[in-house]
């Protein structure tokens, strides 16, 4: 369905200013599409300010630089703009110390 690479950032507790990671590249598969897209429609739905939706580790071909990886979980948290258009980012947290490992965010819509 979609590969993307998409920066990346660092927050090692909640309180630090997040640093940059390289790119972070991973697959989408149509179910995962769909698992956004509805996400979305439900927030649109429900007002709710944001749904989390969980990932295939199997199919998404997490893709990080070395320092930051493994991750001990990874999901995608989906939210609505102003315009009620839904964007998702990848977030997770960093295996050997917990810091919490995210992406930017991407419009839905953009998925081919």
């Amino acid at each position: 369905m979609s590969t993307l690479t998409i920066e990346g950032w660092c927050k090692t507790n909640p309180d630090a200013q997040p640093m940059p990671i390289e790119d972070i590249h991973f697959y989408l598969s149509g179910t995962d599409r769909r698992h956004l897209e509805d996400a979305e429609e439900e927030l649109q739905r429900t007002h709710e300010p944001e749904r989390w939706v969980d990932v295939d580790m199997s199919t998404l071909e997490l893709n990080l630089p070395e320092e930051y990886s493994p991750l001990s979980d990874c999901r995608m948290r989906v939210y609505l703009d102003r315009d009620e258009r839904g964007h998702f980012h990848l977030v997770g947290h960093r295996a050997s110390d917990g810091s919490l490992i995210y992406s930017n965010a991407v419009l839905i819509d953009q998925l081919l």
